[in-house]
């Protein structure tokens, strides 16, 4: 089995053991990620839009 494939199994069951024992922590630090996801690529968008204007 290389790294990446043992890495994966051990993501999911950390990620499966975390369900199990406490399910709302999860999902709050799912929703918490995806907010700050969304705002980092609103900013990026936001920089690049501004740079293509710049030089317009």
């Amino acid at each position: 089995m290389d790294a990446k494939k043992l890495i994966g199994v051990v993501v999911i069951v950390f990620l499966g053991f975390w369900m199990f024992t406490d399910p709302s922590g999860l999902a709050t630090t799912s929703k918490e990620a995806a907010g700050g996801g969304w705002d980092l690529a609103t900013q990026a968008f936001r920089g690049v839009i501004d740079f293509v204007g710049a030089m317009g």
